[in-house]
C-alpha cells in the first residue's frame, strides 16, 4: 500500500471514531436503552402458532445447491447461494431461479448448475432451465439480480460468481440469451450482490456489483476453528478488499465501467451486501454497501456520476464503539415508518445485528430492548427481508441464518455442523419487534446453512411467501398462512420514458396508519425479491396512495381497494408537489 493511501485510510479511521463518539455511530441514549416501555417485553411474546408451511415436497422446485466442498475450505464455498424471483413469461406468476455454486477444486471441476422453476400456479413448479437456455458453462455461482435492463417491459436475470458473471437478456418468447460480452458486465472477480438502479434518472437501468475478496485458489491458506479442527477463513486473513464496480448504461444494450471515474475505486472492502436509496433526500440515489470485517460505505450521489463515500461521517461504517462488523445482508427500509431510510445489516454470532437509524440523514448505531436486532447475537445472519407477512400494516422481519465457522461445538442438533433456525420477528411498530414463536415461524423447526432469500407473494394470494437457498440442501419454499383474512394492497409501480420507477417512495394512509416503502427489490443477500409493492391493511379496506417517483415529481393515487393489484402508471395521478415533506 503507498504512502498516501495509507494516511488516506488512517485519517477517515481516526474521523470515524471521532465522529462515532460525538453523534453519528452513537447507541441509544443510556436512559432509552435501558428503560423498558410501558408495556413489559414479555407480554409481546407472539402465540406460538405457525406463519409458514414448507411446501417444497411435491411442488417440483426440487433445486439442491452444491457448493462443491471437499475438505480443501476454499472460501466462496461459504458464501455460495441467492435466489431471484421474477415473471419471465409474464404470466401474472413469480417464477423462481436458484443460485448454485459448482466446484473450485481443481481435481473435480464442476460448472454451477443454477435453474430456473416456472411457476405453474397451485404451489406446482417445472424445471425449465434447459429450455430456456440458462445453461452456465463456467464459474462459481455466488448470487443473483433482476431487472428489465433493455426497457423491453421483460424482466431480465444477472447472475454474480467467482469468475465470469452472467448477464441473461429475456427474448421475450420463453427464452433467454448470454448478453454477457455484448454489454460488458463479465467482472470476472469474486462477486456477490448486485443491483439495477437508474444513477441518472435517464429511464436506463445501470449496474451495481459489489465484489468481496480478491481471490485465487493460489492465495489460499489453512484456518482453524476454536476447537483446532480445519475451518474456512475469515476474509481478514487474506487482506485483500475488492472495490464495487459501477457501469453506465448506455441505453443501447451496452454499458460502460464508470467505477474510477465515479470515485468507487476510492474505498475498498469485503462487500457482501447492497442497498439503494436517497439517505439524505436530496433527490439523487445513493448507494450503501455492508462490509465483512472491514468499514461499510455509504456512496452518496453527488450528481454528474460522481460519489463520496460519506459512511464514517454519516455514521454507517462502524458500530457504536467504532469497530467494523462482519456485514452480509441489507435492507434499505424505514423500519419506523417516519419517511426516512434506515439500514438494516445481518452480521456474524456473537456481534448481534445492526440497525441504523436514520435521523435527518445522519445514522445512529441504535440498539434498544425491543428493537429490531433483538435476539440475534446466536446466529450469523445472510439474507433478509423487511415485509409485514401477517399483513397488520407493520413491518416484520425475517433473517436468513447459517454459520461460516464451525466454532468449538456443534451449533444444532442437524447433522450440518453450520445449520442454524432462521428468525422471525413479528413487527410491534414504532421500531418494536418481538421474536416469533415457534422459531423461524415454522412447525417443524427448520435447520439449514441459509444463505439468499427471496420474499414475495407466489401464488398471488395477498400474503408474502419465502424462498430460502441453503447451502449443501434442498431449498425452503415457505408458504404463508399466518393471516389469511387481513387486509392488504399490492402495488406494480410502471414508469414512462425516460422514468424508471425503480426507488421511488411510496406512502399509504389508512385507518391502520401510514406506512412508507422504498421500490427496490435487489437488496438482502445475493437475491432480488417480489418486484411488486406489499402493504399490509389490517381491519382496513381502503388505502391512499402517494408516489415521488425518483425524478422528485409527487403525484397522488386516490383511495385504493384493499384485497387486489393495482397497476400505477407515472403521469396518471393528480399533480402533489406538496406530498412529500421531510
Amino acid at each position: 500500500m503507498n504512502t498516501s493511501l495509507f494516511l488516506g485510510r488512517l485519517r477517515w479511521g481516526v474521523l470515524a471514531v471521532v465522529v462515532a463518539l460525538l453523534f453519528g455511530c452513537s447507541r441509544e441514549p443510556a436512559d432509552r436503552a435501558l428503560t423498558k416501555t410501558s408495556e413489559p417485553a414479555a407480554t409481546h411474546r407472539t402465540p406460538a402458532h405457525p406463519w409458514f408451511t414448507n411446501v417444497v415436497s411435491g411442488s417440483g422446485l426440487s433445486f439442491i445447491h452444491h457448493s462443491g466442498a471437499s475438505g480443501r475450505f476454499w472460501l466462496p464455498e461459504m458464501e455460495s447461494g441467492g435466489v431471484g424471483l421474477l415473471d419471465y413469461d409474464g404470466d401474472g406468476l413469480l417464477d423462481v431461479f436458484c443460485v448454485d455454486g459448482g466446484s473450485l477444486d481443481p481435481d473435480r471441476p464442476a460448472a454451477p448448475a443454477h435453474r430456473l422453476y416456472r411457476n405453474l400456479g397451485q404451489w406446482r413448479f417445472e424445471d425449465v432451465t434447459a429450455a430456456v437456455g440458462l445453461a452456465c458453462p463456467s464459474g462459481y455461482g455466488m448470487g443473483c439480480t433482476v431487472g428489465d435492463y433493455d426497457g423491453d417491459g421483460r424482466d431480465d436475470l444477472y447472475v454474480t460468481q467467482v469468475g465470469s458473471n452472467r448477464l441473461y437478456r429475456n427474448r421475450g418468447n420463453g427464452t433467454f440469451e448470454d448478453v454477457t460480452a455484448r454489454a460488458g458486465v463479465a467482472v470476472n472477480r469474486f462477486s456477490t450482490s448486485a443491483a439495477f438502479v437508474d444513477i441518472d434518472q435517464d429511464g436506463d437501468l445501470d449496474l451495481m456489483v459489489v465484489n468481496y475478496v480478491r481471490w485465487s485458489p493460489n492465495i489460499e491458506m489453512e484456518c482453524f476453528s476454536d476447537g483446532g479442527r480445519r475451518d474456512y477463513c475469515s476474509p481478514r486473513n487474506y487482506n485483500a478488499p475488492a472495490p464495487t464496480v459501477l457501469f453506465r448504461n448506455r441505453g443501447d444494450g451496452t454499458f460502460e465501467d464508470v467505477t474510477a471515474a465515479a470515485g468507487l475505486d476510492r474505498a475498498y472492502g469485503n462487500g457482501l451486501g447492497v442497498a439503494t436509496g436517497d439517505f439524505d433526500h436530496d433527490g439523487r440515489i445513493d448507494l450503501f454497501v455492508a462490509n465483512d470485517a472491514t468499514p461499510n460505505q455509504l456512496w452518496l450521489n453527488r450528481g454528474q456520476w460522481r460519489f463520496e463515500d460519506d459512511a464514517p461521517l454519516r455514521g454507517c461504517a462502524l458500530n457504536s464503539m467504532g469497530i467494523p462488523r462482519a456485514g452480509m445482508g441489507v435492507v434499505a427500509v424505514d423500519l419506523e415508518q417516519r419517511g426516512w431510510l434506515d439500514l438494516f445489516v445481518t452480521h456474524l454470532v456473537g456481534e448481534g445485528n445492526g440497525f441504523f437509524r436514520n435521523q435527518a440523514g445522519l445514522f445512529v448505531d441504535a440498539v434498544t430492548q425491543e428493537g429490531p436486532m433483538a435476539g440475534s447475537l446466536p446466529h450469523t445472519g445472510f439474507g433478509v427481508s423487511a415485509t409485514d407477512f401477517d399483513n397488520d400494516g407493520q413491518l416484520d422481519l425475517y433473517v436468513a441464518n447459517g454459520r461460516v465457522r464451525l466454532g468449538a461445538s456443534p451449533t444444532s442438533s442437524s447433522t450440518d455442523p453450520f445449520a442454524e433456525a432462521n428468525s422471525l420477528s413479528r413487527g410491534l411498530g414504532g421500531g418494536r419487534f418481538a421474536a416469533v414463536h415457534p422459531e423461524g415461524g415454522t412447525i417443524p423447526l427448520l435447520e439449514a446453512t441459509s444463505r439468499g432469500l427471496a420474499a414475495g407473494d407466489l401464488d398471488n394470494d395477498g400474503a408474502q411467501d419465502l424462498v430460502v437457498v441453503n447451502r449443501d440442501g434442498p431449498v425452503h419454499l415457505l408458504r404463508n398462512i399466518s393471516a389469511p383474512d387481513q387486509g392488504w394492497i399490492r402495488i406494480e409501480l410502471h414508469g414512462r420514458p425516460g422514468l424508471n420507477p425503480r426507488n421511488a417512495i411510496l406512502r399509504l394512509e389508512s385507518e391502520t396508519g401510514v406506512q412508507w416503502r422504498n421500490h427496490q427489490p435487489n437488496q438482502g443477500y445475493c437475491s432480488s425479491s417480489d418486484p411488486r409493492v406489499h402493504f399490509g391493511l389490517g381491519s382496513a379496506r381502503k388505502g391512499r396512495l402517494w408516489v415521488r417517483w425518483p425524478d422528485g415529481t409527487a403525484e397522488d393515487f386516490g383511495a385504493l381497494d384493499s384485497q387486489r393489484s393495482h397497476r400505477i402508471e407515472a403521469g396518471r395521478g393528480t399533480p402533489a408537489p406538496g406530498a412529500f415533506t421531510w
